[in-house]
This record gives C-alpha cells, sequence and structure tokens, in this order.
C-alpha cells in the first residue's frame, strides 16, 4: 500500500531504513506487503485514532501535499503544439519543404505526410517571464507567469482511443484505474457528500473508449469518476420520486442496506456489493447537496462573466470550469473538464485545417480557462488547486490534407499550474521542427507521478494488488519532474 517512509519505527530507524536494511529484491517487496497488512505502515498520527470504514474517507499523504486537489483541462484530439505553445522559426523557414529524417518507425507511423508547414501563429512574448503564446490563447497569455510550459511530453500511442486511456490511466489498453481513481484511493475526500471525483463532458459528446477513460478499472467502483451534467439537475433521477419523502427513503434505504450487509457476510471478497452500498448512500446524501454545488445562479454576474458566461461561444466550456471551481472549493478531490466531444473536427483532431479547428476551439476554451485561473487565485485556492492542461498528444509538423496536420505522439505540449508548481517558465524541447521531444523528456508516467508528488503521494508507493503484482498508476516507470516544483 502507501507509506510514511521517513517516520520512526520502534526500533529507531526510519521506515525506508528498515526496509533497506531488510533486505531488497522479493524478499523486501514481500516483507513490505506483510508489514503493510498488519498496519505497519497506517499508524494513526494522532494516539487513539481509529480506523475509518469509509473507501472515501479523508487519508494522510505519505508526505506533506501541496495540492489538495486537481482540475484536469483535457483537449480532447490532440492540440498543435506548433500552433500554440512552441514556436518553431525553422519550421515556418522551411515550409513546403520535405522533412529531413522523418523515418518509418511502426509506432509513430506519419500517414502519407505532406511537406513541411509552418505555422501562421503569431508568438508574443507575455508576463513577465515572456514565454511565448500564440495569438490564439490572448486571455491565457496573461495569466502565463503563473503556468509552467512543458514542451517535451511524449506518448506511445497514436491512435484517439489508446492515447486516451494512456493519459488518464497510464495504460493504452482499457481495465486500468484511470488517475482521479488512483487519487481518490489515495486520499479520499473531504467532503462525504458529494463524489470524490466529477467528469465533466463536452456538450457534444463523450471521448472514443467513453467510461473507461474515468474507470476504477480492478479497484472498487466506488473510486471511478461520476459523470455530471451541466444543465438541470447534474445527474439523472437525482431527485426522489413524487411522494417520496425523505424519512421514507432512509427507511428503504436502512432495509435495502440491512439486506446487503447480510448477504456481504457470507461474501466478505466482493467489493462490488460494497461499493454499491456506499453508492445508494451516497446517492441519498446528493440529493440533497449536488444541486447546490452547480447551481451557478448563486455567483455573482462579474464572476459569471470572468468564465464568459455572457458569451454564446464560450458559455459552454465556461460553465464546465465555474463548476470544476465549486466542486473542489466544497471538497472534491479530482475534477476532469473536456473540451472536444464527438469526433473529428467537433475536437482538437485538426487533420482538414489546423487553423480554423484551433481558432474554434481555442476561442470556446481561452477566456474560460483564463477566468479559472485568475478565479481561483483571488479567492486564494490556486495554491491549493492543481491546474492540468493537455490533450492525448499532439500533431505533426507536416502538412496533412492541404492544411491540416496528423497525430503526433513523440513531441507534444502541456502545462501546469497551481498547486505547488513554479510558474513562468518553459520545461523541456522538442526539435527544430516541433516533431519529436529531445530535450528533458517527460513521458506520461512523469506527469503523471509529478501530479501524485504534488498531492502528498509518492507514486512507487501508491499501489493496488491485482493480478498476482503490485499496481501502479506509473506501472515500473516515471519519475517526478522536479523542475516544475515551486
Amino acid at each position: 500500500m502507501f507509506s510514511q517512509q521517513d517516520k520512526l519505527t520502534p526500533c529507531g530507524r526510519t521506515r525506508r531504513e528498515f526496509l533497506w536494511q531488510a533486505g531488497g529484491g522479493f524478499a523486501g517487496t514481500a516483507l513490505t506487503g506483510m508489514l503493510a497488512a498488519d498496519g505497519f505502515f497506517d499508524t494513526p498520527a494522532v494516539a487513539g485514532e481509529a480506523k475509518v470504514a469509509s473507501p472515501l474517507a479523508a487519508k494522510r499523504p505519505h508526505f506533506a501535499a501541496r495540492a489538495k486537489s486537481v482540475i484536469f483541462l483535457f483537449m480532447y484530439g490532440g492540440p498543435s503544439q506548433v500552433d500554440l505553445w512552441d514556436p518553431k522559426p525553422e519550421l515556418v523557414k522551411r515550409d513546403g519543404e520535405v522533412m529531413p529524417n522523418l523515418d518509418n518507425d511502426p509506432l509513430f507511423k506519419v500517414r502519407n505526410p505532406g511537406k513541411l508547414l509552418g505555422s501562421t501563429r503569431t508568438f508574443t512574448p507575455a508576463g513577465e517571464s515572456g514565454i511565448p503564446v500564440s495569438d490564439l490563447f490572448p486571455h491565457v497569455a496573461n495569466c502565463v507567469d503563473d503556468i509552467a510550459v512543458i514542451r517535451s511530453m511524449y506518448a506511445d500511442s497514436f491512435a484517439h482511443g489508446s492515447g486516451l486511456l494512456q493519459m488518464n490511466t497510464g495504460f493504452v489498453r482499457q481495465g486500468n484505474p484511470s488517475c482521479g481513481s488512483w487519487i481518490n484511493y489515495g486520499l479520499g475526500t473531504s467532503n462525504q457528500n458529494l463524489p470524490g471525483y466529477v467528469v465533466l463532458l463536452d456538450h457534444r459528446g463523450g471521448p472514443i473508449t467513453g467510461p473507461p477513460n474515468w474507470s476504477s478499472g480492478y479497484m472498487p467502483a466506488t473510486y471511478q469518476g461520476t459523470q455530471f451534467r451541466t444543465t438541470g439537475a447534474p445527474i439523472v433521477d437525482l431527485r426522489s420520486s413524487i411522494g417520496l419523502s425523505q424519512q421514507r427513503q432512509r427507511d428503504q434505504l436502512d432495509l435495502i442496506g440491512m439486506l446487503n450487509q447480510r448477504h456481504q457476510q457470507q461474501r466478505s471478497g466482493e467489493s462490488d456489493l460494497q461499493s454499491r452500498i456506499d453508492s445508494y448512500e451516497l446517492a441519498f446524501r446528493m440529493q440533497q447537496h449536488a444541486p447546490e454545488a452547480v447551481d451557478l445562479s448563486a455567483e455573482s454576474a462579474a464572476t459569471q462573466s470572468l468564465y464568459g458566461l455572457d458569451d454564446r461561444q464560450t458559455e459552454k466550456f465556461g460553465r464546465r470550469c465555474l463548476m470544476a471551481r465549486r466542486l473542489v472549493e466544497r471538497g472534491v478531490r479530482f475534477v476532469q473538464v473536456y473540451s472536444g466531444g464527438g469526433h473529428s473536427e467537433q475536437t482538437w483532431d485538426a487533420h482538414s485545417n489546423v487553423n480554423k479547428n484551433h481558432e474554434e476551439h481555442c476561442r470556446n476554451t481561452d477566456r474560460p480557462v483564463a477566468g479559472l485561473l485568475q478565479d481561483l487565485k483571488r479567492r486564494g485556492l490556486l495554491d491549493e488547486t492543481l491546474v492540468v492542461w493537455t490533450g492525448e498528444f499532439g500533431r505533426t509538423p507536416t502538412a496533412q490534407n492541404g492544411k491540416g496536420r496528423d497525430h503526433s505522439p513523440r513531441g507534444f505540449s502541456a502545462w501546469m499550474a497551481g498547486g505547488g508548481v513554479k510558474g513562468g517558465q518553459t520545461i523541456g524541447a522538442t526539435d527544430e521542427f516541433g516533431f519529436a521531444a529531445v530535450e528533458n523528456k517527460v513521458h506520461v508516467h512523469d506527469l503523471h507521478a509529478t501530479i501524485l508528488h504534488l498531492l502528498g503521494l509518492d507514486h512507487e508507493l501508491l499501489t493496488y494488488f491485482h493480478g498476482g503484482r503490485d499496481m501502479r498508476l506509473t506501472d515500473v516507470e516515471g519519475r517526478v519532474v522536479r523542475e516544475l516544483l515551486a
């Protein structure tokens, strides 16, 4: 499981020293497992503190956390790094030429690559840090001193489905817990009346591969993401049936709970049943608390305008961003907000015309994202809220269909802000054309390791036993990108 490795053991050594001296390899792993099972790593911080039964009860991190919650802004489809965050003068200079040394690696094949396509966007140094930001993000440019841009991201899949899964779960195949589920599992949530993990999908639909992107995988279903709607009731059938009083409903749940508990006593290994019991109880509490959490009418006109709710083009994404702020403000641990839904041009998947596609999606999201960062900051929430912006991969520097760009997982850009991140800087670099990460490369596992670290979790210690071994969000790889830390 997870532990506080530097806390002293009864024998006077730190736990890290104890395990090191006890032996490495399989012996050390076995010893760690047995000690964890005996509660060796879970000594209460306060004498007499009792263990809690709720799987979503707030838990202590491995070490002091910089962030309490995460808002993950997912630009589904693959934003173009060379048109948004990674200006490439050489690419512009050699526009229309054949890209030299373009290999035929089957894992990262560029389908029918055209000539080099120089960006026509204008990049202007912004903020005191002078980070160049595309003219497509005039509002976000005003927040750049709070942002750390990672220009050297890379991933393992060329396809949307597996790329989405990897960015969300760390793996390119289905069946694994998402990042939000791991965080829910490791930390719980401070508000037992709302889900610990909420997903806000684009109004145009969900991403390819759908629910596995916010699934709890082989973990109990308690830790999975809960979809909230942005208009009307946040969840379908949240209101109780007409004529059913709250006390009558409470009596029904108590009876169902008693029967389920009796059933579970004979089947103690079935986590799904306990998750179902927990979900009934959470749903009952949410009837009172969820509608208030997403009631944007309680926000001032100035705040709504900050997020772009007064503009038809920004209203929908702005609504999701404002909901995300209200949710983390109320203790929700992980909120994921999608931009782009459905397929093709409804997402950031700019195969036909990168300028036309990105002008639309940037126009929809620029003001709301800037509003979110500014609102968090003025409320004193940015220091404890980690904001992540990324897609599943980037796009090629070569042309496709004349003015479009194909998928490119070899090198792309993402950014982080708040929650212990050192803003006003760029990390890493791609080659002269923006095709592949070449300096301080940051893999998806590294991004996940850094997110966990900022939340006070050691990605190597946050494990769940499944399939005969301890599983991790970062599998057997991953490093914390220390340059990102404040």
